[in-house]
């Protein structure tokens, strides 16, 4: 099942800081829900057949200029027929003052007028990731997020396995708490997911025997991270001892989460091992993995044997949508 997903006009206002030229009636009401903005190039002379009624306009010096070749009567037919499909509003780049014409109209059209000193380019790259960010495809998992090495590594499994419990000696060895329990994942490109946690929950740790912790204030701001991409899944399980586990690394798993598929590791968890440490080892391996080296294969090499690339297989262990 899909889900649209919006942010308030109002909240893009804020966060981006632009300034209130004109506000409608209806502007904190207007939701936008595409990550698509639009320069009116055609639209200013009289195209509109694909015109996405949808979309943030935004105006700079090429706009201005062309509409400067024009008298105020010729003006006022383009600006009314871009405003009479009623866009969420329109934004005025580098400082430039709306004309009469351009104010009239969003008066009668009740399209809200918004202005900022950026140029048009570094305006439309903010607002676009802005956009993305925002209206990015998510789920929520039970899991926990921790920064280790500069790796997202998600650590998934069943409830008591130890996930909190190891984050929590992750953060004791200076590495960085994201999200405990719920994790929030966004799909902000095509290959590229982000964690973040509910902002409920925010830094606080269930430890069984103990209750709830505040990492921030417990280890201090240098403990806890507001968002971090995911690296890699770290699936806990307990030791069974009629499962073979990997040993050698040779095939890689993935986990297929919002259409990105992420590496996963699974790891047996058991009494005397140093859950903390291999973790911290499977994020450093991850990260040579990603730079081109793989242990598995060069003491292959190492020993003579003959290694085919091809042999090894890929395996999408698990789906989540």
């Amino acid at each position: 099942m899909s889900f649209e997903f919006s942010v308030a006009l109002s909240k893009i206002t804020d966060d981006l800081k632009l300034n209130k030229v004109y506000i409608a009636e209806n502007y904190e009401d207007i939701k936008i829900t595409t990550v698509e903005i639009n320069r009116p190039g055609l639209e200013l002379t009289g195209y509109f057949e694909f015109f996405d009624n949808k979309r943030i306009q935004v105006l700079g010096n090429t706009e201005f200029s062309y509409l400067g070749r024009f008298g105020s009567e010729a003006q006022k037919m383009v600006i009314d027929s871009i405003f009479s499909f009623g866009p969420p509003a329109v934004i005025i780049c580098r400082g430039i003052e709306p004309s009469n014409v351009i104010m009239e109209s969003a008066k009668l059209h009740k399209v809200s007028i918004l202005s900022t000193n950026q140029s048009t380019s570094s305006l439309t790259a903010a607002l676009v990731q802005y956009l993305n960010h925002a209206l990015a495809p998510r789920i929520t998992r039970h899991g926990v997020l921790v920064e280790v090495y500069g790796e997202g590594c998600l650590l998934i499994g069943d409830s008591g396995v130890g996930k909190s419990e190891n984050a929590m000696e992750l953060i004791k060895r200076g590495h960085r708490l994201v999200a405990d329990d719920a994790v929030e994942i966004r799909r902000t490109s095509p290959t590229t997911l982000v964690g973040q946690s509910p902002e409920n929950i925010r830094h606080f740790i269930e430890l069984r025997g103990i209750g709830i912790i505040n990492a921030r204030q417990l280890f201090g701001i240098g403990a806890v991270k507001m968002q971090e991409k995911i690296d890699m899944v770290i699936n806990l399980e307990n030791w069974d001892s009629a499962k073979v586990y990997d040993r050698m690394g040779l095939s890689n798993e993935y986990m297929d989460i919002l259409g990105v598929e992420i590496p996963t590791l699974t790891i047996p968890v058991k009494p005397g091992r140093n859950l903390a440490v291999i973790i911290e080892v499977a994020a450093m391996n991850n990260r040579q993995k990603k730079m081109g080296y793989n242990a598995a294969h060069d003491l292959l090499r190492s020993l003579g044997i003959d290694y085919d690339e091809q042999e090894s297989h890929n395996t999408v262990i698990d789906k989540w949508e």
